[in-house]
This record gives structure tokens, sequence and C-alpha cells, in this order.
């Protein structure tokens, strides 16, 4: 569907930690991210009056956004949804492309039966984030390729980061170079406003501020990331079910208006 000129009235986010907003957290500890810049930007430009609820979930992969946060989602009868989910997936043993990609096609048709404008985006590339799990391409880019393939069936608005140099800029990540650093959700948050047509959405968003480590720092950098991330996410997994995630709040599981500190965020939400 194309985005339609009036703006919108109810913007709702689907996904994992990324779009929850790990790592970016306001005075209270409360994750930001992009989603809640996107709303924002939306709110203060092109849609006033939107309200915003982020059905997010930490570790959750592509199923449980099809049987959980969909229904979900479907009962606040969104114009705007972001579906951003699958990573979770590709880093796990059993990751099963065909059935991730079904699920998240599931997602997006669903929605987009009601009517709903449903935006994509594409998964940064792990290789560039983090060299010692280049080997992952194998899985990243296929599941990108049916992103856009989906994307390009349903005429989804897509944000393709993939093939970007700014994949690669460490300011774009927070510590653990997984998820975004505060500035790496602002920015991505203004890719997305970029997409959806907010005016002045800042267009050097993906232009990197710093090149990618590269010779001994670079493998300096990923033996410290290996010590520190690496065992105890492998620990994590052996301890963690399914669910762990399905158990798990959203965020902000109601439609609710955007509370802005100023023109352009929503630094002042607050976990209900």
């Amino acid at each position: 569907m194309s985005t339609p000129p009036s703006g919108y009235l109810r913007f709702v986010a689907l996904g994992d930690s990324q779009t929850e907003g790990l790592n970016d957290f306001d005075e209270a500890g409360v994750p930001r991210g992009w989603a809640d810049h996107l709303a924002g930007r939306l709110a203060a430009t092109t849609s006033p009056g939107l309200t915003y609820a982020n059905l997010a979930v930490r570790r959750c992969r592509a199923a449980h956004v099809r049987e959980v946060q969909l229904p979900a989602a479907l009962a606040l009868e969104p114009d705007l949804a972001v579906v951003a989910v699958g990573m979770n997936d590709v880093l796990r043993h059993n990751f099963a492309l065909d059935a991730v990609l079904g699920d998240i096609e599931k997602t997006v048709a669903t929605l987009d039966a009601t009517g709903c404008v449903v935006a994509l985006m594409t998964f940064p590339d792990i290789g560039a984030m983090i060299p010692l799990l280049r080997w992952l391409r194998a899985r990243e880019e296929p599941l990108n390729a049916g992103i856009r393939a989906i994307a390009a069936r349903y005429a989804a608005p897509l944000l393709d980061v993939y093939p970007l140099a700014v994949c690669g800029d460490p300011t774009m990540w927070s510590h653990d170079r997984i998820h975004g650093s505060a500035d790496g959700h602002r920015r991505i948050g203004e890719a997305m406003a970029g997409l959806l047509g907010v005016p002045d959405a800042d267009p050097d968003w993906g232009l990197p501020v710093l090149p990618a480590p590269a010779g001994m720092r670079a493998l300096a950098r990923d033996l410290w990331w290996a010590g520190s991330f690496v065992s105890p996410w492998l620990v994590g997994q052996f301890r963690r079910t399914r669910a762990n995630a399905e158990a798990a709040r959203a965020k902000r599981p109601e439609l609710l208006p955007v509370a802005m500190s100023d023109g352009a965020s929503v630094a002042a939400l607050r976990r209900l």
C-alpha cells in the first residue's frame, strides 16, 4: 500500500529488542529506541494526534510476532505498522529460513489485508558489525532477500539497511555491538521517518561517523567482545525457553498519545 498523505492515527510497532529500544534508555531506565523516535517525529509533523503502541518483546522470534503480537496488533486497528523481526532466529541453532519468512509474510499479509500500511526493514550486515560473526551472512543474506521480496509483493515501504557502510560504524552500536546505541536508534528512527514522508528527516542518517576498526585493533575488539558477551549469551540459550518471550510483557501494549519532550522525540515516555 502507499502512504496516505493525510498521515496516521494509530501506529503499532512489532518486533524484538531492537524495536523495544534496548540499550537506548531514558533517565528511569526505560527503553526508548527508534520506534519511539519515529512516533515522535510523526506526531510532530504529518500525524498530529497520533497514538502509538509498541508490542515488541526482547528475545522473541518471528513465530512469536505472528502468534502473539499480530493478534494484539489487529485488536488495536492500526493504520501504520512496522514489522522488524528475524535476527533472533538467525542466531539460533535451529534457524529455518522458510519458516521464518513464512511467519514474517503471514504477519505482513494479515496487517496489509486490513488496509494498514506495513513498513519493513532489513537487518544490518552483522559481518560489518562483528567480523567474528561474518559466517552468519550465509543466513542473514537470504533472510534479507526474502524480506525484500515480501516488501515488493505487498508494496510495503522498506528500509534496506544491509548494504550500507553505516553497518560498520561503531557509533551506531551500543556496548554489546548487537543493539543500537542511543544515536544509532535515533538514526534508524530518522531513516524510517524519511521513508514515511516526514519532512526534514535527516538525510545524512546513513553516513558513517567513524570507519570500522581494522587490523589488530579490530581483532582485539572482537576478542574482547567474544569474552564479554558470547559466553554469557551461550549460557543463556540453555536456560531460556520460548515461554520466556511469550510470558514477557510488551513495553507499551496499548495505544496512547505520543508524549514529546520536544518536537522530535518521545524521551518522556515511561513504562506503564
